[in-house]
């Protein structure tokens, strides 16, 4: 499972797009990106989710791997 952080509530549907279009397209370039990579199927789930603030929040940049 990957997830994809947004700040406000308001960006979630704009990375999901309409009828998840959006996240389809982000989710399978991603996924032929690592089959590429690892050579091997994988299944990718995508979550979007809302991390307010967490661009200037030093803990949540560190729970992010940044």
């Amino acid at each position: 499972m990957a997830s994809i952080v947004v700040e406000r509530d308001s960006q979630k549907p704009i990375v999901i797009g309409k009828g998840g279009a959006v996240l389809k397209v982000i989710g399978s370039n991603a996924r032929l990106g690592m089959e590429t990579l690892l050579g091997t199927d994988v299944y990718l789930d995508l979550r979007v989710k809302v991390l307010r603030e967490w661009q200037r929040d030093p803990k949540a940049l560190q729970r992010l791997g940044f």
